[in-house]
């Protein structure tokens, strides 16, 4: 198995992350009545508003502090207090994330300090500010939506009494997957809060009159008594420990943590399914069972196809783990298995988790799309998984793409995906079995041709 850091090029080369400031934003849309301010350049406000709007098709409000040459010599105070003057009066908001940037972290600027003396001087009782550090070079959009997250619990959350609800923290999944995370809760009568709930913020109905903050996320209140919750589901393996929302709850306030992988795949939603029961006591309910079977029945009807299958898997850290158990248990070897973050924590999950070790297997952290088509081409890869970046091997390739996680930019629905669950499992599987059958019809005659009859007609 080949295990890769980072190799000999100083810049990366279409890069497969964003930095993180992008995933710091995402969960904020998920705790009601939010904004956010980017305390940097008005290019990075907008350059992450466009991004993110072009993947869920919804309006995307981030402010910014505009700082500019001035406030980059002699510091951008007055711009950020001038800024959340602005976003106040706009929006009227109940919690404002104060995200640095590059340009933030770089000059020095304490957002700490700026965030309380700006309350204190306005006399605002009815606002929390959340402050994250998360300068695009300190990492990836995956370790920007771990450090949101936790910011915003150690901010908002306080010592409450106990309580028999679970947390469920979720890392960077589509609002679909989370809508049917809640809907396995509801369907056991498990009180819950989850978070971030950006399942309706980044996924709106359509209604009039617009409303400038979309309805929805996790209340307030809710991420304040996370603290007296009998246990902390999270969704989140590869985050480690100093950056983890679930062992903050833990460490602080004692509540017990599950930390399991996203429920996407036979043994992953298995594991969900135990740790539910190991907490509440409650069983699998028959419907779910049923749909457990179907997703079994899936498997026995594709595995014929996908047997045939020698997958590239890349993206956040947390789906790439997810994805990698899907082909692994459906006979799709993913012999290339990469993610744009720094962090060793995804692949020595999913080596030690692997069933069956992949000799060939290469293990790329930190890496970018030139690096992961060397790796395609030298391993035979005929199926791709990943967000939509990952068209570049389609384009250069020939590699069939089946687009999942963020961003997707050249197709419609992304925030529509479903992937969770036995059912969302399901979906996937048949999505990269019928890919593999496209491709399979698309080109085998040329193959044979090519094989058989090249230079034998001549």
């Amino acid at each position: 198995m080949e295990r890769q850091t980072g190799f000999a090029r100083n810049a990366a080369e279409n890069p497969c992350n964003m930095c993180m400031p992008m995933g710091g934003i995402i969960p904020f849309k998920g705790v009601e009545k939010s904004m956010v301010i980017l305390h940097g350049s008005q290019g990075c406000a907008t350059y992450m508003r466009r991004h993110m709007a072009e993947h869920f098709n919804e309006p995307i409000d981030v402010a910014s502090s505009s700082l500019n040459e001035k406030g980059t010599i002699y510091g951008g105070e007055k711009n950020l207090k001038l800024g959340l003057d602005n976003l106040i009066k706009l929006y009227n908001p109940g919690v404002i994330g104060i995200l640095t940037t590059c340009l933030a972290e770089t000059i020095g600027e304490d957002i700490d300090r700026i965030a309380s003396e700006y309350l204190l001087d306005r006399g605002l009782n009815d606002v929390s500010l959340v402050t994250v550090p998360v300068p695009g070079y300190g990492g990836s959009h995956s370790e920007g939506y771990w450090m949101a997250t936790r910011s915003i619990i150690a901010r908002l959350s306080r010592e409450a009494p106990a309580n028999r609800r679970i947390n469920v923290i979720v890392p960077h999944i589509s609002p679909a997957d989370i809508r049917e995370i809640k809907r396995i809760l509801q369907l056991m009568r498990i009180e819950y809060t989850i978070f971030p709930d950006f399942s309706d913020t980044l996924d709106s109905p359509f209604t009039m009159p617009y409303k400038k903050i979309p309805i929805g996320g996790t209340g307030i209140e809710e991420i304040a008594e996370m603290s007296g919750a009998a246990a902390t589901i999270q969704m989140g393996v590869t985050a480690s420990r100093e950056i983890s929302p679930g062992h903050y709850l833990q460490d602080t306030y004692g509540v017990p943590l599950y930390n399991m992988p996203i429920p996407i795949g036979l043994e992953n939603t298995d594991k969900l399914f135990a740790v539910l029961k190991q907490v509440t006591g409650k069983d699998m309910p028959e419907s779910i069972f049923s749909e457990r079977g179907r997703l079994l029945d899936g498997m026995v009807d594709s595995h014929k196809y996908n047997a045939a299958g020698r997958s590239a898997i890349f993206g956040d850290p947390e789906l790439v783990l997810a994805i990698a158990g899907v082909c692994r248990e459906n006979g799709i070897t993913p012999v290339v298995v990469a993610t744009g973050s720094k962090s060793f924590m995804a692949a020595e999950a999913i080596k030690s988790s692997a069933a069956v070790d992949v000799p060939e297997q290469s293990l790329l952290a930190g890496t970018d799309f030139a690096r992961i088509r060397e790796h395609c081409r030298e391993k035979s890869v005929n199926i791709a998984i990943g967000h939509s970046d990952g068209r570049y091997l389609t384009e250069k390739e020939g590699i069939p793409l089946v687009r999942v996680g963020f961003p997707i930019h050249d197709r419609m629905g992304g925030q529509r995906l479903l992937s969770v669950g036995y059912t969302g499992t399901m979906t996937f599987l048949d999505r990269i079995t019928n890919t593999l059958l496209e491709e399979k019809h698309k080109n085998y005659r040329h193959g044979i041709f090519d094989k058989f009859y090249t230079g034998k007609m001549a």
